[in-house]
């Protein structure tokens, strides 16, 4: 099915549903090690009284100049508390890729602000800029393209831990732990990407993001190449982490199916706009927007499905 609204339908929702979620985060503390995580996996708790782990504010980006230049993004807010997850879905071409990369720095904002931890990211420097980057992680989609052919496992996260200097053997240990937490055997150290499957592959690229403690981190359609069945199992995984190291996410999808599973909260994009937000749970019982309807409506088994 395909969910296309007019877009005159578009504004008058923002103004009714568009505000910013509750700043509010996770009402149970970062839980004690368990059977898959490890004392030294866990992050330091930030204090939940602090400002929003993500704070993005009238973000515009704009690319081309003249006549021949597009809006893609206009006038986004988004919040994600700390310790909270946050699910940002849309069709193909709404604009959540490019929200992602300009969070990581890849993207520069026409207008708006970025802060992460409080922190106002268009502001720092050279140096504060390379630490944020340590501090802000991205999961690839395809993480077959994102991991070199030519090193190991072992050395492709060593990589991650120092980008100057890896050392499989010095990092061997910490290597090891996450691929356990991951659920991935200890000999993956010393294979290569494809020697592996598609669902473990993507394992590892979650593994290799957490690995360095980020502080948020911004998973990009991690699931959408991966069969059905793959699927879930990468979602209860996604789902386990977030619960056991009180991970603070962004959670990119253009299937609410899948946000609904990992999500505290939704954010609808549509054409470059925020059509919609709220708690997850509100957005899907009772959703305002035509266009948010239209996602719903074209889940697998829902009311109103349709392949016509």
């Amino acid at each position: 099915m395909s969910a296309r609204i007019d877009d005159a339908d578009v504004r008058p929702a923002v103004r009714a549903t568009g505000t910013s979620p509750s700043r509010s985060t996770s009402t149970s503390p970062n839980p004690g090690p368990s059977d898959s995580t490890s004392p030294s996996a866990i992050p330091a708790p930030r204090d939940p009284d602090g400002p929003p782990m993500l704070e993005v504010r009238g973000l515009d980006v704009v690319f081309g100049s003249g006549s021949q230049s597009v809006r893609v993004l206009r006038g986004v807010d988004v919040t994600v508390g700390t310790g909270r997850t946050v699910g940002l879905v849309g069709e193909s071409g709404s604009g959540k890729s490019t929200l992602a990369k300009a969070l990581v720095g890849t993207v520069r904002p026409s207008a708006g602000s970025i802060r992460i931890g409080g922190v106002d990211v268009r502001t720092l420097g050279r140096r504060d800029r390379a630490a944020m980057r340590r501090r802000v992680q991205m999961i690839p989609q395809d993480p077959y393209s994102s991991l070199d052919p030519r090193r190991t496992i072992g050395q492709a996260l060593a990589e991650a831990v120092d980008p100057r200097h890896p050392d499989v053997r010095r990092h061997r240990d910490l290597i090891a732990e996450w691929l356990r937490v991951v659920r991935m055997p200890a000999d993956a150290i010393d294979r290569y990407p494809h020697e592996f499957s598609g669902g473990q592959r993507q394992r590892i690229a979650i593994a290799r993001g957490l690995l360095v403690r980020p502080e948020f981190v911004i998973a990009d359609e991690i699931t959408s190449a991966l069969d059905v069945s793959v699927q879930a199992e990468i979602l209860n995984l996604v789902a386990r982490l977030r619960r056991e190291l009180g991970l603070s996410m962004l959670f990119i999808s253009h299937n609410l199916a899948v946000v609904r599973h990992v999500s505290d909260d939704v954010v609808v994009l549509y054409r470059g706009d925020v059509v919609e937000q709220g708690p997850t749970e509100q957005v899907y019982s009772d959703p305002q927007h035509p266009y948010t309807r239209s996602l719903l409506a074209a889940v697998p088994g829902a009311p109103g499905f349709s392949i016509d």
